[in-house]
């Protein structure tokens, strides 16, 4: 025992000594070994990140590919936009002071900080090093003020990079569609299949239309390149200004051009002589269903949906009573009204209860039970048969035909034209429109069907409804005898060089039966209705070749004891004025549709139409014959117009021998479709 004030023996202090220096040894042999681990087991790893640290990939986006139409002429490319890019994992402080920033100078509101702040708190992992798009398209005056400010703003870059050009503005948006952010739901999805190339937050993709439908296509690969940083994340430059980079990067791959099948001068003319406030027209190759001119009013303009534009504009677009979003041509169906007549005269053909030389007596109207179906010459056209009803647009002609056949070899017939299901054209949104049979009035309506619908049918009203397409493919196959194509917008896709990677061909989907003596009574029917006194389009025929047409005008409101002029009728009370029609029609080349919405009548307002985009076809083809050196062959004139007397047995017709046969029936006429049908 050890007493106060007396020296430990030297055993204790050695044993002491010895338990530090292990402890000691202790440490520098596990110091030894992490060292060890760390600069030699592990050596590759700490030292690419350690290069990681001195250097950012930044993506280098690749140029998306082109959309021309069929003759090379561009209708969109890029042009330099000026961009705002989040690094998140070098913008320490970007919730509470960047952002905030940035807000200031490009006037953001509250939801959108919000919107940016949560993209960049979402990015984990590798995502936090690769830059994030905070704004796109910024005007040159906020870029100077950015850039200004930019030493106060980590992790954040300015960049010009290529943006979606729309060179015609608000012509063939429906068709060429535009683009906006990828949402994350989208990442995930499209960056498991792949056949795509990956996505990353921030990035813009196809909406609508060709840029939806060709995303694949059109979207290059991207590639990447080192640039030199420093701990703030800025980029590094030498003393020329130019930005230092590694030794690794990879090109991007460009995407591939589309090419479609509209001709941009056709197009400009159908826009030009269509004199509709809303509305489509449709210049179709009446044998192969390609899409030569496609007119849908009113429209956006893509360029204000790509990048820049404002809840508060997406609200006026979408509230607008004229729907400039809707595709008109596909995307919206109508009554046809009178053009809906060749196929109820086929019908009654092919069912036998009329034959071409068959008459019918027309003293105004026709009765059915205790009602009075009115024809809109309310004093008759007399004894009229097939060629005659089509010509003069005779409803009591196709009363009778219904009332013989009702309703349900009407409807077989439209759904081989292809009405009551989508025409397919695959670049934009399609409605199926509604071709009405038996049953369906059995579902729908109250009381099931009854004769009278199909009287209503007969004449293109009631429930029958079609898009400006089913009537384009329709009166195509009637000009071709019967060959039902489907319609198509794309004709190709090149690579940036311009070599072929697809190409598309005509695709018939079925065929109706027609004989020649059938053919030949429509054709000529039709014939009759533009170049013969007396036709509802006699004011539309050409002297350079034969048009063949039918005109139509479908009530939407009903009517009142005194029928009103157009213009002292409301715009949304008007009736919709239509024109289907081919040419030349010996041998038909183009089909050409015309819907005039609230235009009023067909022959009038939506005929001029087609006969102005007919004119500008023929007039390119014998211009482009000749830049070809190809021999030019002119389509055949019509035949001379013989004004013959009036049929004595007929009342006189005082109706304008350019509107006879487009006004709809009277009220009592139109079975309104029952709450709850397809529309």
């Amino acid at each position: 025992m050890i007493k106060l004030g007396q020296k430990s023996d030297a055993k204790d202090l050695k044993t002491r000594i010895i338990g530090v220096g292990v402890f000691f040894v202790a440490g520098l042999l596990v110091l030894s070994i992490n060292l060890y681990r760390l600069m030699v087991v592990r050596y590759e790893e700490f030292n690419a990140l350690s290069v990681d640290n001195q250097f950012k990939d930044v993506r280098l986006r690749a140029p998306r590919g082109l959309i021309r139409d069929r003759r090379g002429e561009v209708l969109v490319d890029a042009r330099p936009s000026l961009d705002v890019f989040i690094t998140p994992a070098f913008c320490q402080k970007c919730p509470v002071e960047v952002l905030p920033r940035i807000a200031e100078v490009l006037q953001w509101d509250e939801e959108q900080r919000l919107k940016v702040e949560a993209m960049v708190k979402a990015a984990h992992g590798p995502q936090r090093y690769q830059p994030l798009i905070a704004a796109v398209d910024i005007s040159r005056d906020e870029f100077d003020q950015l850039l200004a400010k930019q030493f106060l703003l980590p992790g954040v870059d300015l960049e010009p990079v290529p943006h979606r050009s729309y060179r015609a503005g608000p012509t063939l948006a429906h068709i060429l569609g535009y683009m906006n952010e990828i949402t994350q739901e989208e990442i995930t999805k499209l960056n498991g299949m792949v056949e795509r190339p990956p996505y990353a937050l921030g990035d813009y993709i196809g909406r609508r239309g060709v840029e939806r439908s060709f995303e694949h296509a059109i979207r290059g690969n991207d590639g990447w390149v080192k640039h030199v940083v420093n701990a703030r994340g800025e980029v590094m430059r030498d003393v020329r200004g130019n930005i230092l980079r590694g030794g690794q990067s990879e090109a991007p791959t460009p995407g591939k051009n589309v090419v479609l099948s509209l001709d941009a001068r056709l197009q400009a003319e159908a826009e030009r002589a269509f004199p509709g406030t809303a509305g489509a027209v449709i210049a179709m190759e009446t044998k192969t269903g390609f899409i030569r001119a496609m007119v849908s009013r009113p429209a956006f303009d893509p360029n204000e949906m790509t990048g820049r534009v404002s809840p508060k504009r997406l609200f006026q677009l979408n509230q607008d009573p004229l729907q400039p979003m809707v595709f008109r041509a596909g995307a919206e169906h109508y009554h046809p009204g009178s053009t809906f007549k060749v196929v109820t005269l086929l019908a009654a053909l092919q069912a036998g209860v009329m034959t071409p030389t068959s008459t019918v007596n027309c003293s105004g109207g026709y009765t059915l039970g205790s009602r009075r179906w009115r024809c809109h010459n309310e004093r008759g056209h007399g004894s009229v048969d097939a060629k005659r009803a089509l010509q003069v647009s005779c409803d009591t002609y196709f009363y009778r035909s219904a009332d013989l056949m009702g309703i349900d070899p009407i409807a077989s017939m439209g759904k081989l034209f292809g009405l009551g299901a989508v025409a397919n054209l695959g670049v934009a949104a399609e409605v199926p429109g509604v071709m009405p049979d038996s049953a369906y009035h059995q579902k729908y309506t109250p009381g099931g069907y009854t004769k009278g619908m199909a009287l209503n049918t007969a004449i293109g009203q009631g429930d029958v409804n079609v898009t400006p397409l089913q009537l384009a493919v329709l009166y195509s196959a009637v000009g071709n005898k019967g060959h039902v194509f489907q319609p198509q917008i794309v004709q190709r896709i090149e690579s940036p060089e311009g070599q072929v990677v697809e190409s598309f061909v005509p695709k018939q989907v079925r065929e109706i039966p027609m004989t020649d003596e059938q053919y030949k009574l429509i054709i000529d029917a039709l014939v009759s209705v533009v170049n013969e006194p007396g036709g509802t389009a006699f004011r539309t025929r050409s002297a350079d070749y034969t048009i063949a047409g039918k005109t139509g005008t479908a009530q939407v409101a009903k009517l009142g004891t005194v029928r009103l002029k157009k213009e002292q009728m409301d715009y949304f009370e008007r009736d919709h004025a239509w024109f289907a029609s081919f040419a030349p029609a010996e041998d038909p080349e183009l089909t050409v549709i015309v819907l005039n919405e609230h235009g009023g009548h067909g022959g009038s307002d939506a005929a001029p139409t087609a006969a102005a985009v007919f004119a500008k076809y023929f007039e390119l083809k014998k211009a482009d014959s000749f830049a070809l050196g190809e021999e030019w062959v002119p389509p055949k004139p019509p035949k001379p117009v013989f004004y013959s007397k009036p049929n004595p047995a007929a009342p006189p017709d005082v109706s304008d021998p350019g509107l006879a046969g487009d006004v709809p029936p009277p009220p009592e006429a139109t079975v309104q479709a029952p709450t709850g049908a397809p529309r």
